[in-house]
């Protein structure tokens, strides 16, 4: 009898990630160097906003792939009893951008993504590839309107990481390879990130040593004297501007010094006796309100059960289908995206929920000399075609898949969440925050229950510990992909999500990221 190989399983265990709990306030972060960051300087009496702060600016040096000082971001802030606001600090083209850079080869990319292939893909990669650089404009205005703290102590930390260095382990070595390929391509990033050509490596035994990103030490130690705003019309800013344009780039002097977050009023969305508070602008906001308004009619039970996930992936395929006809495209389904999200409480009811991104793992791939800063592709999130409603040109804002959003009850801030991911960000946030909020589940237990991802208007992925009766009502929808919920591939957004409750707060962040923790202060 012929032998047939059963499903190939990536990991044979059980991983558990514990949950954060206390009065103090929390932070949850993809890297727990963040959480710590922030954590500190809730100790030390600032704000939910100073610790959001805190743990970007750290990120920026301990999670180089995600995001970072090159990177843009939108943010959910909210005090009880005060108005939720959307901290709008996301992509926009160079005003001296010039779409004739970025002819079509005719064929369609099939490594990266599922636009129309750019000649040497200089949407994608390179000088070419960059947006202005808005997330330490989003992270200066957050510390003016919130704050407490100096800015020399918040950024006290990021420093201190920056100097120790990025750790040499084997989650670094796993991210520095993914994205080998094209980091050796630029002088810098191949000096930083490939030693000797190949990606630093722990060693067999003992504990990771770390390694020296650039002159980011150096910029961050700047900015915590000089202030942020040298980031966009002082020396840091010229040192951008003229590697930029050395290599061919179109980032301009102007360009930084008009670089300026925005708040907006958040969106709201009544849901199940609570208000969701979401995020304005160019974000997966209405594709969420849809799914919403699909969901509502939709049975509750106990617990989620076949008809609710059958139910949810039909709400999530016509949602995609009329973001895409209505909105125009966002990064395209298969684009290696690589995001951060952050969640904050603070002891005063303040919460936070901010996500910031390069948009592809380490963004452009191009660390810049004088600063070390890493630069996003922004561009990327741009349709190549002249035509099309989310089209390259000068000056302009794309269409992310961002979605922080801040649940309220009886006007507090009760739940704060948000997810890396790309287009898989919404049913991330959805699953984690329904489960949580509808289903009762303690934030520990949400974070391990498994969880399925539409990302277009075609098929259902999703996690095999699901069950064979979940399975088999999804796949009587339509095609489902059964798959592993793994360190890599990485086929599920990285959620964390925060809830304050009568007894004190719990924080949790996502299972399968492995430097991810929730920090109680």
């Amino acid at each position: 009898m012929p032998f047939t190989p059963p499903h190939h399983t990536t990991q044979h265990w059980n991983i558990q990630k514990p949950a954060a709990r206390g009065t103090g306030g929390i932070v949850a972060s993809q890297a727990a160097a963040g959480a710590e960051a922030g954590a500190e300087m809730l100790r030390m009496g600032g704000t939910a906003a100073d610790a959001a702060v805190a743990t970007a600016f750290t990120l920026a040096a301990m999670e180089p792939w995600n995001c970072g000082l090159g990177g843009i971001g939108f943010a959910q802030v909210m005090r009880p009893g005060g108005p939720a606001e959307t901290f709008d600090f996301g992509p926009v083209s160079p005003s001296r951008l010039d779409p004739a850079a970025y002819p079509m080869t005719g064929k369609i990319a099939s490594d990266l993504f599922a636009w129309p292939e750019v000649v040497d893909d200089v949407n994608v990669h390179g000088p070419k590839s960059f947006c202005i650089p808005s997330a330490v404009a989003g992270y200066a205005l957050l510390h003016e309107r919130y704050g407490k703290l100096p800015i020399k102590d918040v950024l006290a930390p990021a420093v201190a990481y920056a100097k120790r260095g990025l750790p040499q382990d084997w989650f670094t070595t796993l991210k520095v390879a993914n994205s080998a390929a094209i980091l050796r391509q630029y002088p810098e990033s191949a000096r930083i990130y490939l030693p000797n050509g190949l990606p630093p490596v722990a060693p067999y035994q003992g504990s990771p040593g770390f390694f020296r990103q650039g002159n980011l030490p150096d910029t961050l130690e700047r900015l915590q004297h000089a202030g942020l705003r040298d980031f966009y019309a002082g020396d840091i800013a010229r040192s951008i501007v003229a590697d930029t344009q050395a290599m061919g780039g179109f980032l301009t002097e102007a360009d930084l010094a008009n670089c300026q977050a925005r708040v907006l009023p958040a969106l709201q969305a009544e849901w199940r006796g609570r208000t969701l508070m979401l995020a304005n602008g160019l974000t997966a906001a209405p594709t969420l309100m849809e799914v919403l308004r699909q969901m509502a009619d939709v049975p509750y039970g106990a617990v989620p059960d076949a008809v609710w996930y059958a139910a949810l992936a039909r709400a999530m395929r016509a949602a995609y289908a009329d973001r895409l006809a209505g909105l125009g495209d966002a990064e395209p389904a298969s684009a290696e995206s690589c995001t951060t999200h952050l969640t904050v409480a603070d002891k005063d009811g303040m919460m936070v929920a901010m996500t910031t991104t390069l948009l592809s793992s380490m963004g452009s791939r191009v660390v810049l000399p004088g600063s070390g800063v890493l630069m996003n592709n922004g561009i990327m999130w741009f349709d190549p075609r002249p035509e099309a409603k989310n089209a390259i040109a000068p000056s302009k804002r794309p269409l992310c898949n961002m979605c922080p959003v801040i649940a309220v009850r009886d006007g507090v801030p009760e739940i704060a969440t948000g997810a890396s991911g790309g287009r898989r960000i919404m049913a991330s946030v959805f699953q984690l925050l329904s489960y949580v909020a509808d289903f009762g589940m303690d934030p520990e237990t949400a974070a391990h229950h498994p969880r399925l991802d539409v990302s277009s208007p075609d098929g259902v992925t999703a996690d095999l510990r699901l069950g064979a009766e979940v399975l088999a009502a999804l796949a009587a929808d339509g095609p489902v992909t059964e798959v592993d919920h793994a360190v890599l591939p990485v086929n599920f957004a990285c959620p964390n999500l925060i809830q304050r409750g009568p007894d004190g707060m719990v924080g949790i962040t996502d299972v399968m990221s492995p430097w991810s923790a929730a920090v109680a202060a």
